[in-house]
């Protein structure tokens, strides 16, 4: 997973990290600046016999795959209440373990989702500069956040959106906001958006019931809930639907493909979660072939994020 050696998204990267850290003041470089409280799950990747018909990827040809899977909650305050309504929209990343290399090296690729269908800005450098006016915000009484929303709809949209609690993380529906282009085994070339489905249907809070949950109602609650299942389907786009825009969601309508059955079986205690957190760097960048980026300018600076604040906390 290499750093871009395009110096311009290189730079907005490191400055999108520097950014979300000063957001969460004091907090440690070993924990992420955004999402930075977690847990890590095992489990199993299922495949359905239609995923094949639609990409030649490995995880989705192969009998089965093991899991490594990263639950969160937003912002970078890693002792975040489960209660706080700016914990959401919460996280899922998703590790496929692929067969080693002929080389022996190990391999693996990524889904990464939370849960609201869109992402607030379009590209980096506008996330850069919306994170630059909420800093602002007590210096100039919000007037530079309200110049950036009437200037970009699109993210009023996105922090205007409801974001309820989830009764659990196995009851809450997660959107990957990217779209992706498979490619099948005559070459054909489908773009598509990834959604992980809780099995047991999305369950949610209101405000006030919320207000009588533990502060950790979520974390705690996942090893009781174990095991529970998901399936991964994909949002497939029409000819003309935006896919190099991750604040455009497409209309509901669109036929969604099952891609198989994701189980999460195993509860990794608390220490070990806390070191393979510092350790794993989610890639946004599939890296395997039958999985394509598209032309998402967010994705390489996704990547390049994830990347630089994962190397601080191995190296914190």
């Amino acid at each position: 997973m290499p750093l871009s050696d395009d110096a311009k998204i290189l730079e907005t990267s490191e400055r999108l990290v520097d950014a979300l850290r000063g957001a969460a003041a004091d907090v440690s470089k070993e924990f992420r600046p955004a999402h930075a409280r977690g847990h890590i799950l095992t489990g199993t990747f299922t495949p359905s016999q239609t995923a094949s018909t639609l990409t030649t990827a490995p995880h989705f040809n192969n009998p089965s795959t093991s899991l490594t899977i990263r639950f969160s909650s937003s912002t970078g305050i890693p002792e975040i209440p489960d209660t706080d309504p700016t914990a959401n929209p919460r996280g899922i990343g998703i590790r496929f373990h692929l067969p080693n290399s002929a080389t022996g090296h190990r391999q693996h690729t990524d889904i990464i989702a939370h849960s609201t269908p869109s992402f607030p800005t379009r590209t980096g450098a506008e996330f850069l500069e919306l994170l630059s006016a909420v800093g602002n915000a007590g210096a100039d009484g919000g007037a530079s956040v309200k110049a950036f929303i009437d200037a970009h709809p699109e993210t009023g949209r996105f922090l205007g959106a409801a974001k309820p609690s989830p009764k659990s993380f196995s009851t809450e529906l997660y959107y990957g906001v990217n779209a992706y282009k498979f490619i099948g085994k005559e070459g054909k070339e489908t773009f598509v958006r990834y959604r992980v489905v809780p099995v047991a249907g999305l369950q949610t809070y209101s405000a006030e019931e919320v207000k009588e949950k533990g502060e950790n109602y979520l974390f705690d609650g996942l090893k009781g809930d174990l095991p529970f299942e998901f399936k991964l389907v994909v949002q497939v786009a029409q000819d003309g639907d935006v896919t190099d825009n991750a604040t455009v969601v497409w209309p509901e309508e669109r036929e969604v493909v099952e891609l198989g059955t994701i189980k999460v079986e195993g509860y990794v205690n608390d220490a070990k979660s806390k070191e393979e957190q510092k350790s794993i760097i989610f890639d946004p960048i599939p890296r395997v072939k039958g999985v394509e980026v598209s032309a998402d300018p967010l994705l390489e600076v996704r990547a390049n994020v994830y990347l630089i604040s994962g190397k601080q906390r191995r190296e914190a």
